[in-house]
């Protein structure tokens, strides 16, 4: 049976995801600061691809809100405010340590797995000082979201992806000093040895802590005074 896409409507769907991926990977990476203006001819050309792939991808980006687009002016790299780190740390501080619980309780997630993950992030930033922070990142992603998976809510990691893939949170490593990475370090051990009890108080009390200090040490190092967020249980 033949292929019904046309071959240029094809070619283009593909040129349009391979410019969203591209773009959006800069947005993360932070090779595309908060406030660039994004222009279509300068993508095209970097990507080397025709403008209207590069459209289509601004568009997709515009709707998950890494970008925004300011109409006779162009698109922008959305910035974030200390107030929206607080939101997203907020909601953070809730939806984990509430999955990181039903984790424990259904006791499903693979803690070898976890286990494996905790120490491959040990050797990735020996001493709390990461030799690559793109794949620290991606372990601790895969780390947090195997947990989330666990919890036994088909949504909740999902939802909680939406939040923490932001740029300002992306590169949370990056903005942690050594001390500091490596007590986040230790919290990913603790979280495994309260998986594997299985202890849902534990857990629940570790992702809590996990999150809270994640927090405290992006604003301290950015310098901000205010309290994060409104308070919750210690």
């Amino acid at each position: 049976m033949s292929d019904p896409t046309p071959p240029r409507e094809a070619d283009n769907g593909h040129a349009a995801a391979d410019a969203y991926r591209r773009i959006r990977e800069q947005i993360l990476s932070g090779r595309r600061a908060a406030g660039e203006w994004l222009r279509e001819g300068e993508l095209a050309d970097s990507i080397g691809v025709s403008r209207t792939p590069v459209r289509e991808a601004l568009r997709r980006l515009t709707a998950e809100g890494l970008v925004r687009h300011e109409r006779n002016r162009g698109v922008q790299v959305q910035t974030w405010s200390s107030r929206d780190l607080d939101e997203i740390f907020s909601l953070r501080s809730v939806l984990e340590p509430w999955g990181c619980r039903l984790a424990a309780s259904a006791g499903t997630v693979d803690v070898d797995a976890l286990d494996a993950l905790a120490h491959r992030m040990d050797e990735v930033a020996p001493g709390g000082r990461p030799s690559d922070v793109d794949e620290l990142t991606a372990l601790n992603n895969r780390f947090h979201r195997m947990i989330l998976e666990a919890s036994g809510n088909s949504r909740l990691a999902g939802v909680v992806s939406s939040v923490i893939e932001m740029p300002l949170v992306w590169r949370t490593f990056s903005r942690y000093s050594p001390d500091a990475l490596r007590r986040s370090l230790a919290h990913h051990h603790e979280l495994v040895a309260a998986l594997a009890a299985p202890d849902p108080d534990w857990a629940e009390s570790v992702m809590l802590s996990h999150v809270r200090a994640a927090w405290h040490s992006i604003r301290l190092r950015d310098g901000c005074d205010q309290a994060p967020g409104p308070e919750l249980p210690d």
